[in-house]
Order: structure tokens, then sequence, then C-alpha cells
């Protein structure tokens, strides 16, 4: 114990300056090195014993190729090394994916988000981050020593569950698609907006009113016909160890349906069915899972009042 103690208390920190670099490092110090940027998940785990304290830290936040903030007509592109809180106050993000800019408002205090990043929020498979990005049908971009690899960030996250151990790789960076080309900074233009989905919600429901772990976290987007059907629907919901994944069954029974309180009824019997999230000493699975639905039809049956009232 006192040999690792002494390991742990000085470890040797590396500072690459490429993907390759980093990449490198990790290959020759193997499980002895440990990728980081921010860090702060990772002191979390060591300080409660959750993981060891390597003997060398691979510090990537130098890496220009990881703080990417690039937009294009499709896609809106943020390095993995990108802190929560620069992410937040970014006023693109906010105008393209407010569901993102709502849920890192939520994660942790202001000086621990100036420090966190949206790779390490991703990489715990817990960060109140991904409900969100989950419903904006975000790829992940993993580097694998030998070329850049696309992922669906919902793929990896239902594949990461099984008990296989996961593959060595580096997230370089987090792709969202976009609904439009968006604006540069500061520009309007007459007619042109943000693409406004008719459903758009991200709420954690939490212990405390703020800076508190997640009992559940739920996120919506979709969009509404003009006669009232839905014609796309993306639902995500995790909360406290529960690793966030898209309700799929719930997409599908929405699909081409009326929004209406009989969709709302049905919607909140299927989440209770599909949603299967993890109990602790703090909230049941049971209390979870029937939060989760009845905030899920909750926010529908919403939906459906405000269309009919813009219709009137």
């Amino acid at each position: 114990m006192e040999k690792q103690w002494e390991v742990a208390s000085h470890p040797k920190v590396w500072h690459p300056k490429s993907i390759e670099e980093a990449w490198t490092l990790k290959q020759t110090l193997c499980a002895d090195g440990v990728f980081v940027a921010g860090g702060t998940l990772l002191r979390t785990q060591w300080e409660n014993g959750i993981a060891p304290f390597p003997a060398h830290l691979i510090n990537v936040s130098g890496i220009r190729a990881c703080h990417e903030l690039s937009f294009s007509p499709e896609v809106l592109i943020l390095g993995s090394g990108m802190p929560l809180q620069y992410a937040r106050e970014n006023e693109r993000i906010k105008r393209h994916l407010p569901l993102l800019t709502e849920a890192l408002r939520s994660v942790a205090a202001p000086a621990v988000r100036r420090l966190a990043t949206i790779g390490g929020n991703i990489a715990s498979r817990l960060g109140d981050a991904l409900p969100a990005l989950l419903v904006y049908d975000a790829d992940l971009i993993w580097y694998d020593g030998a070329k850049e690899r696309r992922e669906k960030l919902s793929d990896w996250l239902r594949l990461s569950e099984s008990a296989k151990p996961p593959e060595a790789r580096l997230l370089i960076r987090v792709e969202l698609p976009l609904g439009h080309p968006p604006l540069a900074d500061g520009e309007t233009r007459a007619g042109e907006q943000a693409f406004q989905p008719e459903i758009s919600v991200y709420t954690k429901v939490g212990r405390r009113e703020g800076f508190t772990p997640s009992v559940v976290t739920i996120a919506l987007l979709g969009r509404v016909s003009a006669s009232g059907h839905i014609e796309r629907l993306h639902v995500a919901a995790g909360g406290g160890q529960t690793v966030p994944l898209r309700l799929e069954a719930v997409e599908r029974a929405c699909r081409g349906e009326k929004l209406d309180r009989r969709l709302a009824e049905e919607v909140y019997a299927q989440v209770l069915e599909e949603f299967q999230p993890c109990g602790d000493r703090f909230a049941s699975a049971d209390y979870r899972k029937r939060t989760a639905a009845n905030l899920i039809a909750a926010e529908l049956w919403r939906a459906c009042k405000a269309h009919d009232e813009e219709r009137e």
C-alpha cells in the first residue's frame, strides 16, 4: 500500500503536442498511463478509490486538434478538449444547439466547468450532457493509432455497457448535424433563424436545485407537422449511475402519430417498459423510471397544447 501511494503521489505528466504523439505514449506506458485533460472526473474517482492513481498522466489539453470549434452548413464540430464553460457560453452553440447549452448549465459549478471537458463528460458514460448529445444524433470521432473512426454516440454507449473491455482509442471530436446553415457570430440576415423544432426539451431532476448529481435526466427533440402529427422525435433518458440511452421504442411508437393526450398516455406506459434505470440509496429504480415517464409524457402534452394554441 505504501509503495502504491508513493507512486500515486508523484505521477509523471507528459505533454504531447499531437494526437499521434499522445497515442505513442499510451502504447508505451500501457495501463500505467492515462489520458487526461481537465481531470475533474478522474480526480473524483481517484479520491473515492474507484480507480487507481496512475504513475503517468498523458495531458492531451495542449493538442490543438482537440480544441476545434467549427461550423458548416451540415455539421457543428466540438473538440473533445473543449471546456464545458466555453461551450456553454458560445453564442453559436446557444443559437443552434440550445439543449446542449442547457445541459452544460446543470453540470457542477462554474469553476469545475472551466476545467472539465466535453470529452471527459462523454467518457464518463454518465455525463449530464449525454442526453442532449444523444437527441442531436452526435457522432464520435476516435483515433485508433492508424486512422480516424466514426461511431454513433448512441452505439458507443450501448456497446460500452457490455462486459468486453473497451478498445484503446482517443476521442478527438464530436460532430453534430445542423438543421440549416448557421450564422456567423454577431451576424443577422433577414428571414433566417436558427432551426427551431416544435419539441425541444432538456430536464435534469436532482436532489436539490443546483450543483447536484442527477436523479433523472431527459431530452426530447422533435418535429410536428401542421396537422399535429409527429414527423420525427428523438428521446433520451439517463441519470445517476444509469448510462443514458435513446428510447428507440418510444420514438417508433410516436412516429407519424397524432400529438394528443392519448399519445402522451401511451408514451408514459412505453417509457415504463423501456427505460431500465439503476437504483441507489438516494432513489430507487422504480422512482427514477416513473419520474422519467412523467417528465416525458408531460412534455409531449405541453407540446400538444402549444401546437393547438398556435393554430387557433
